[in-house]
């Protein structure tokens, strides 16, 4: 299917597709943007494809988009993005881990900001602890696992040129730097964990749904990103 990325950006993974892996991939999508922008129009070109990536795609309850451009058994290629607004988005505001390790790039405006978090039992500010992916009737339900308090251990600010590398002991936040266009190429490797760990500020509530991203809104998204990339020098 045309949905599966041109070798010149990914050549198949010779044994697992481990950390080292993806940051080699996301590397390349940062150093070849012409490979990646003709993938992007290939795509958008490809009503098959358009329909089959919004299936799998969906808007984050803070108002951006998360699409599947590529999904195999190996690894997964998503496309995040945060349409131009007046005020920076929250982003992914509650401190979470993931199920599996990826990689990043910015593709399109300043970046992204990160907080990396470590839970502590004195210092540091009061959460509630929700497993995700823990309720085999559910797995998209938040199940409730305790109070943790966590500490700030760093920030990192990523921006174009740069790759971000996260494993599954990573706790973190992640917002764009500014209101622009924000978009960012997670290179996703396979699920290394069961669940993963979400924490709310006590007294928020735990239902944050995620909304329908229909295929006329993934083309508006992918074709803002695909023209970001084109005007970048």
């Amino acid at each position: 299917m045309i949905d599966s990325p041109p070798p010149t950006l990914v050549a198949a993974p010779a044994g697992e597709a481990d950390l080292t892996w993806l940051r080699m991939v996301a590397h390349r999508v940062q150093d070849t943007p012409g490979a990646f922008l003709a993938w992007l129009e290939e795509i958008l070109g490809d009503e098959e494809a358009v329909r089959a990536a919004a299936k799998r795609s969906y808007w984050h309850p803070n108002g951006f988009a998360k699409m599947v451009l590529h999904a195999s058994a190996d690894f997964r290629i998503r496309l995040h993005v945060w349409p131009e607004s007046e005020e920076p988005s929250r982003g992914e505001s509650n401190p979470h881990s993931h199920r599996w390790e990826f990689a990043s790039a910015i593709v399109a405006g300043e970046g992204l900001h990160m907080v990396e978090y470590r839970e502590t039992t004195e210092v540091g500010k009061a959460h509630d602890r929700y497993r995700y992916g823990a309720d085999p009737a559910n797995p998209a339900a938040l199940l409730a696992d305790g109070e943790a308090r966590l500490a700030v251990e760093k920030t990192p600010h990523v921006r174009r040129g740069d790759v971000y590398a996260c494993d599954t002991t990573v706790v973190h936040t992640v917002r764009p730097i500014a209101a622009g266009l924000t978009a960012t190429v997670v290179i996703q490797g396979p699920h290394r964990t069961g669940t993963t760990v979400v924490y709310c500020e006590p007294g928020q509530t735990d239902d944050q749904p995620n909304g329908e991203l229909t295929e006329a809104d993934f083309r508006d998204l992918v074709g803002a990103v695909a023209k970001a990339v084109a005007s970048c020098p």
